[in-house]
């Protein structure tokens, strides 16, 4: 694709921002610079905690952003409310265009096995198109890296590793209440999950949204 820098969303986007990179020939500039002073955002039970999280955590660098085409380099989009923030944010100072690339399948399937993601209605590659993703994150493109992709870049392959929230296949029963189990782990963590949370107002597709 065309573009004038690579920029990664520090920490997560990093290496996949480099091999991207290297493969493109496009330069790859540290356009923002995280706080590391504030953890990961999507994990937060509120969206009012997310919002002030991702504006403390990320600040851009206009002298590399302005007037370019920006290609953003991620490890996922869970929600969907922390990319588009990052996306207003780029567009904020000066970026001409701003392209998403995920260097992960769509999170279609919450994790029941240890990691703080939301339940399914809560994630917003299980709930929308990709076009639809696009629009709520207000980027001009948007692409995911295929789960094809992603288990041929480590080794052993695909039976070795767990993919369930990129499938919604588990490797081992899992519980069928998903709100409750969800409420009752994240009490454990002595958090809350506002039930009424949506990732964002767009209408309802079963598609998965993947590109190879």
């Amino acid at each position: 694709m065309d573009a004038d820098v690579i920029v990664p969303v520090p920490d997560s986007g990093v290496c996949a921002a480099i091999g991207f990179s290297e493969e493109s020939g496009v330069p790859m500039r540290m356009g923002l610079i995280r706080n590391h002073y504030v953890g990961r955002t999507f994990i937060e039970p509120q969206q009012s905690i997310r919002h002030f999280g991702v504006r403390v955590k990320l600040n851009p660098v206009r002298s590399i952003l302005e007037g370019k085409r920006v290609v953003l380099v991620d490890d996922s989009i869970v929600r969907g409310t922390t990319s588009r923030k990052i996306v207003r944010m780029v567009r904020s100072a000066g970026a001409r265009e701003v392209h998403m690339r995920i260097s992960c399948p769509p999170t279609i399937s919450p994790c029941f096995y240890g990691v703080d993601t939301p339940r399914r209605s809560e994630l917003i590659a299980a709930t929308h198109s990709l076009e639809e993703i696009r629009k709520y994150l207000n980027a001009d493109s948007v692409a995911y890296l295929s789960l094809e992709g992603l288990t041929g870049a480590v080794s052993g392959g695909r039976s070795r590793y767990c993919t369930s929230c990129y499938t919604g296949v588990y490797p081992v029963a899992f519980p069928r209440d998903e709100a409750a189990y969800l409420q009752l782990a994240l009490k454990l963590h002595g958090t809350h999950v506002d039930e009424g949370e949506k990732p964002a107002e767009q209408p309802v597709t079963e598609k998965d949204p993947v590109i190879s």
